[in-house]
């Protein structure tokens, strides 16, 4: 069957709300095959595996966009919407963020794929960035709208420097790291005054609280790379993403009677996020302890990566993705 085929066994009406959060798959498989190859390369693992997760990961991704594409070309007023909406627009940097994490992890493999995946994906997020900002300083937003999906769009610049090493002068990476920890400062404020002070995140929400491990655990990769030693500055981001991680499973009432959503999907990059912080925390400190972590943070990974996918499966073939909500 071929491409063109596949695409259109979607129902019209299916593809119509074919969400552009379903990136967020891309990232989070991509994260587990970099957890993978990390643990091959600094603990006792196998590299094939990693190897099999990175095919189907960048298999998603060709996937997933040749659905959206299709969306664009047949229902332009849907991805408008999604585009302006206060909180779908904040995905759509998982489209670029799914490219630089392609990026990392085909740079051991496919250099020159590597290579452009990074050029797109950089460019892209930039273009995101400089949009979500100027939409959000363009539009009257309200404190509902604010979630840790915000940080998406904005933090998401934190990975440029991990996928961009080498390929591109580290003047361009320190632009990107700066940008992406001073918003992550800024949003974490703004998301901390609506946790405390306004109403709870509605049920579908809740799992992107999982996003608040993924910025200082990005944070402390891509200072690792930039400054390749560890330091003060190093060791307080990791602490910082240690202590995000304690917490989301310190409130782990919250997440367990929640009905399936796409939004899941948020459980999976932060875990990843976290395990591949704590492996380099082990590579460069030698610590058991990390070491311990490492492998307690993969199980972790392993297991919310394959519950969300089963999840998704099965509820894709009860017909209860892809729906107007």
């Amino acid at each position: 069957m071929g491409q063109s085929e596949q695409i259109t066994a979607i129902p019209s009406n299916r593809l119509q709300f074919f969400p552009v959060m379903m990136f967020a798959v891309v990232m989070g498989f991509t994260g587990l095959s970099i957890v993978f190859y990390k643990m091959s390369q600094d603990l006792v693992f196998p590299t094939i595996i990693a190897d099999i997760f990175g095919y189907i990961s960048l298999t998603l991704f060709i996937v997933i966009s040749l659905f959206y594409f299709k969306k664009i070309l047949t229902y332009k007023e849907e991805v408008k919407k999604e585009f302006t909406h206060p909180i779908r627009v904040n995905f759509f940097a998982a489209i670029s963020i799914s490219m630089l994490l392609l990026s990392i992890f085909f740079r051991h493999s496919l250099q020159e794929l590597s290579y452009i995946m990074f050029l797109v994906g950089a460019l892209l997020h930039f273009f995101f960035t400089f949009y979500t900002i100027k939409f959000w300083i363009n539009n009257n937003l309200e404190m509902q709208h604010s979630n840790p999906a915000w940080f998406i769009p904005i933090v998401g610049n934190i990975i440029v420097p991990i996928a961009g090493k080498g390929f591109v002068p580290d003047e361009i990476l320190y632009f990107y790291f700066s940008v992406g920890l001073f918003f992550w400062i800024v949003l974490f404020a703004i998301i901390l005054n609506r946790i405390i002070f306004h109403n709870q995140f509605a049920p579908k929400f809740m799992p992107t609280l999982f996003i608040l491990i993924a910025p200082p655990a990005i944070g402390f990769i891509a200072y690792e790379k930039l400054v390749s030693h560890l330091d003060f500055f190093a060791h307080m981001l990791y602490s910082l993403a240690l202590f995000f991680t304690i917490l989301v499973f310190v409130m782990y009432k919250n997440y367990i009677k929640i009905k399936f959503f796409i939004s899941w999907w948020a459980f999976t990059f932060p875990m990843a996020a976290i395990s591949i912080a704590t492996i380099l925390m082990y590579e460069l400190s030698h610590e058991n302890i990390y070491a311990v972590l490492a492998y307690l943070f993969t199980a972790i990974t392993v297991f919310v990566v394959f519950l969300v996918a089963k999840e998704t499966i099965v509820h894709m073939f009860k017909k209860e993705i892809c729906i107007m909500e």
